[in-house]
């Protein structure tokens, strides 16, 4: 049995076996994946060119997009490049390297939309101490307490994960390198050193999900008293698009940790990765420009100065 220092590399799952099919999975991929910085391109451009939308809530957004770039490009690449080459080699650092960042971008992605929650929660509950609970330094603070939380705790579990012991191969059953498929290769019981570490992970997801739930909870409750309809309006039309990206992120993560880890099919495990680590980071702009007037207005304009800035090159260069 070979064990982790003879391992140079690890063989990432094919996604399929002849040839035609892995370059119809290589294109679907690099459609999936330009539509990711399509719209979170869009959506960081808009919130950072329009002086409007440097608000809390927008600045939140803003992180959320460039998580999801983040997320969306640790794994995707790597596996569009093994589908084009008909290979599937990715080093052991690539390997590190990839679920260091996976785990970096979807904790702090968790802790932010926790963090836009209570956003939500001071705007529609505590109208009147908004500025002050959620000023330009706080909101600045409570991000970087977040990116630099999920720094440290991602550094620990891929150290944790990768000083195990490998005795099981080298076979990675999943298209990019992740936590559980690399404890599936560790020594029998070896894998038992990173439980407490998980068991850390599962008491702060749970209490983001308690927090996440009682800010929703007192967000309902005002917007029922409120008089008019007008508010009901303007405050649904905001929560609602934080409300669903959360109940994505959330729904697909869950599918993912209570499906069978010993003896799950590869073609079920890597649907639900599919599901967890593709599809929010591909969604998430679409749920939030499509009944956001705001965004859709600084959409516009940013299109709109990308089309006359196209034309006036165009015109410079026939004249």
């Amino acid at each position: 049995m070979p064990n982790s220092s003879s391992i140079s590399e690890f063989l990432l799952l094919a996604l399929a076996d002849t040839r035609q099919l892995q370059l119809l999975h290589f294109w679907l991929l690099l459609g999936i994946y330009l539509a990711a910085l399509l719209g979170n391109g869009l959506i960081s451009t808009a919130v950072a060119c329009d002086h409007r939308l440097h608000t809390p809530m927008y600045f939140f957004l803003l992180n959320l997009a460039l998580l999801d770039l983040g997320c969306i490009s640790t794994t995707l690449p790597k596996a569009m490049a093994n589908a084009l080459w008909h290979t599937r080699a990715i080093s052991y650092a690539g390997c590190a390297a990839q679920v260091f960042f996976f785990v970096f971008f979807i904790s702090a992605e968790y802790s932010l939309l926790t963090i836009m929650s209570y956003d939500r929660y001071v705007a529609i509950c505590k109208p009147l101490h908004y500025g002050t609970l959620l000023g330009s330094r706080a909101c600045a603070t409570m991000a970087a307490a977040a990116w630099g939380t999920v720094l440290l705790y991602s550094l620990l579990h891929t150290a944790s994960t990768f000083s195990l012991p490998l005795c099981q191969g080298n076979a990675v059953d999943q298209f990019f390198c992740e936590i559980p498929q690399i404890l599936k290769l560790s020594c029998s019981e070896s894998y038992l050193r990173e439980t407490w570490l998980l068991g850390v992970s599962a008491s702060l997801a749970s209490g983001c999900f308690v927090f996440i739930l009682f800010s929703y909870v007192q967000i309902f409750r005002a917007v029922l008293r409120m008089p008019s309809e007008q508010g009901w309006h303007k405050a649904f039309s905001t929560c609602l698009p934080h409300l669903a990206v959360v109940s994505l992120f959330l729904s697909t993560g869950i599918f993912a940790q209570m499906k069978p880890f010993s003896n799950s099919s590869p073609f079920l495990d890597l649907m639900v990765s599919f599901l967890y680590s593709v599809l929010p980071p591909t969604l998430n702009p679409i749920i939030y420009s499509m009944r956001n007037k705001e965004i859709k207005h600084a959409l516009s304009k940013v299109l709109q100065n990308v089309h006359y800035s196209s034309f006036n090159k165009v015109r410079i260069c026939l004249t």
